[in-house]
């Protein structure tokens, strides 16, 4: 039996979903269908239903119910049972003929008894019964018509949708995002006076909104879940504001306590606040065929972590646009095509060039098994040579079968590699590496002044400009990398006439996009004053600042600028790195900003006697298995970089990568500009 992992996990929570499915009508919500996609793919689904119709269906209120000749269904939901949720179900459920009902929810009984303010002394009480599920069960009946009907609830943690054996996403709380100082501005006006929030710093579980307090159980319930099927004990680390909570949160869950005393295995979970360090995830320097893929195909509607595929160059269509949507898209994910995966794994822990010779080697060997005619050529990998590789399976229908999963891959890769936007690649790394050169030679009010020139109106751009959005991009990675600012006359100057160019550029788009109409608070250009887009701009600069002034909390990850000397140039070296270096440090000293969650009074009893005894702390080095969750999404390059790093540096520990998403550049701004970060929908 192979070693439990974030694969094993996923699959064997599907499998208890699937054993409920047969000759059933599913329902599933996006989140779901999403770690379903990366863990087993919906054609598993499919054969469990078994039946020669097609019964999957999105969850939501205007979904078709099942008629007289579907007796059963089965709903997979990511949340909790309540709210628009349960007014979802019982719309579906009252339009239709079902007599057999199972809803299962990947949220534990235990986050339903807290959505439902059940005190946690009755809720200790109540340890091996559901009420809310019961509750909820007879009222399935209700609604099909027929006390005497068959209703199920049960708890599956669908929590993950795993890329890779070391890499796992968490679809739901694809929108969780770390704090910002500007949030502590919010908090406090429902707070009195006496208790109003200096700094982020200050912020605990205590001072956040129901709605994201209730988000981060509901995360937590998941995570533990997933320790109990590493059969782990695990110690919980934060490295941030948001993240101190959520490790707070896990170290302390009520259910986990039995779990804990009986695991046999060791883990370390270290919670990492994505807006320590948004250099990495809005920089070009990750030099990852993957994160090219992401970052320039469109995304698959509905999924936060994967791309749509044009396939019409495997059809007797014309690859025009119009054509584009009458053939289903291929994708990333290849959960049951072996051969797919082993590349696409190879591709994720690759450079770029290595990762392109890849593609072609599988291509060139799977035609060579299906004898197709191929005129092998050496040297470097072209696009053109891809296509026509690809091309070969074309008319063939038994090989394009074989092969369905390498083929998407593969189709992906030329995309991209003849997408604008791949070329525009370059061009930023190019860019950012002039700044990194720039912060350390000149003032933020220098920098920006250079910016300056490439501010320009839509109607004065050519393909090789910068678009508002990327220029945004390009703001971020000035203001994470750079760290604290001295204001002066000087700085302020020269962001007053960004503000000024960008706020200028909106108001002459022809179209504004959906993050620029979130940022301007304005659906169109034409309606949008010069007074009203300078207005965000200055919103937009406060977000600017607070991510510059993001690591001021930090004692020893102060930074992530190495500046320049006579014999290297200044770089970028990632708060992740620093983190798992230090982690690693063979001196083991006391970490300064990882800080340690305790579980309990025998945690804290051990804390205090370390004052004046010689008690060893938990340090986030002592166990094999390392656990390491962005809060706020990571890249596929920094995922690949703490796999390779940390073998090197502690041989034999095994590290697993987990996060809220997978990023692409353009994901930062529109995580930092959600207005929902403090108030997140959870369905009801």
């Amino acid at each position: 039996m192979s070693t439990p992992g974030v694969l094993s996990f996923t699959q064997q929570a599907w499998e208890q979903v699937l054993a409920k499915v047969k000759r059933a009508v599913v329902y599933l919500d996006t989140a779901c269908a999403e770690s379903l996609h990366w863990g087993c793919g919906a054609s598993r689904l499919l054969e469990a239903v078994g039946s020669p119709a097609c019964y999957l269906r999105e969850f939501e209120p205007a979904a078709v119910g099942g008629g007289a000749e579907q007796p059963k269904a089965v709903f997979v939901l990511s949340c909790l049972l309540k709210g628009r949720t349960v007014e979802t179900l019982r719309g579906i459920i009252c339009r239709s003929h079902f007599q057999y009902c199972v809803v299962v929810t990947a949220v534990n009984h235990a986050v339903h008894l807290t959505a439902n303010h059940v005190p946690a002394a009755a809720a200790a009480e109540l340890e091996g019964q559901q009420p809310v599920f019961e509750q909820l069960e007879e009222k399935l009946c209700e609604w099909m018509g027929n006390m005497n009907y068959t209703a199920e609830v049960l708890h599956v943690p669908l929590l993950l949708a795993p890329a890779a054996p070391h890499l796992a996403l968490t679809p739901a709380f694809a929108s969780l995002f770390p704090l910002l100082p500007q949030d502590v501005q919010i908090l406090n006006s429902a707070r009195p006076d006496k208790r109003r929030l200096g700094s982020l710093g200050e912020v605990d579980a205590t001072a956040l909104t129901p709605e994201l307090l209730l988000q981060i159980r509901c995360l937590v319930s998941g995570l533990s879940s997933l320790c109990e099927h590493l059969g782990v004990r695990e110690e919980c680390f934060a490295v941030g504001s948001l993240s101190r909570i959520i490790a707070a949160d896990l170290a302390n869950f009520a259910p986990a306590k039995n779990r804990r005393r009986t695991a046999t295995g060791r883990a370390s979970v270290v919670f990492v606040d994505r807006t320590l360090d948004l250099t990495g995830a809005v920089g070009h320097h990750g030099d990852n065929l993957v994160e090219k893929i992401i970052s320039v195909l469109p995304q698959l509607p509905g999924h936060t972590n994967d791309v749509m595929v044009n396939m019409t160059e495997l059809t007797a269509l014309r690859a025009e646009e119009e054509n584009w949507n009458m053939v289903a898209p291929g994708c990333l994910a290849q959960s049951h095509d072996p051969a797919a995966k082993a590349l696409w794994e190879a591709l994720l822990n690759t450079r770029h060039k290595e990762a392109v010779m890849e593609v072609r080697r599988h291509l060139v060997e799977a035609a060579s098994r299906e004898n197709l005619p191929i005129k092998m050529s050496m040297g470097r990998v072209t696009p053109g040579q891809l296509t026509s590789y690809i091309q070969l399976f074309k008319n063939n229908l038994k090989a394009l079968g074989n092969h369905c999963g390498l083929l998407q891959l593969g189709l992906a890769t030329v995309q991209t590699l003849k997408h604008p936007q791949a070329a525009k690649w370059d061009n930023f790394l190019a860019f950012e590496r002039l700044l990194l050169q720039s912060i350390g030679e000149s003032t933020m009010s220098v920098v920006l002044n250079q910016l300056l020139p490439m501010i320009k109106p839509s109607n004065q751009r050519t393909n090789d400009d910068y678009s508002p959005e990327e220029l945004l991009v390009l703001l971020i990675y000035i203001y994470s990398v750079s760290g604290e600012l001295s204001v002066d006359k000087d700085l302020s100057e020269a962001e007053e006439k960004v503000k000024k160019a960008l706020a200028q550029v909106f108001c002459e788009e022809s179209e504004l996009s959906p993050l620029l109409q979130k940022i301007a608070g304005c659906d169109s250009s034409v309606n949008l004053t010069f007074h009203k887009s300078k207005s965000a701009m200055d919103e937009l600069f406060t977000s600017l600042r607070d991510i510059a002034g993001a690591r001021n909390l930090m004692k020893q990850f102060k930074s992530v600028y190495v500046p320049g000397n006579q014999t290297h140039q200044a770089s970028y070296k990632p708060l992740l790195k620093q983190v798992v270096e230090e982690i690693f440090n063979p001196e083991r000293p006391d970490p300064v900003d990882i800080e340690h969650m305790s579980s309990g009074l025998t945690d804290l009893l051990k804390t205090g006697f370390s004052m004046f005894m010689k008690v060893s702390r938990p340090h986030p080095s002592d166990h094999p298995l390392l656990i390491l969750f962005v809060v706020g999404g990571v890249t596929v390059s920094e995922a690949k970089m703490i796999k390779d790093l940390v073998p090197t540096l502690k041989p034999g520990t095994q590290v697993i990568v987990l996060s809220t998403r997978l990023l692409k550049p353009l994901n930062i701004p529109e995580l930092l500009f959600a207005t929902d970060r403090l108030h997140p929908d959870l369905g009801f």
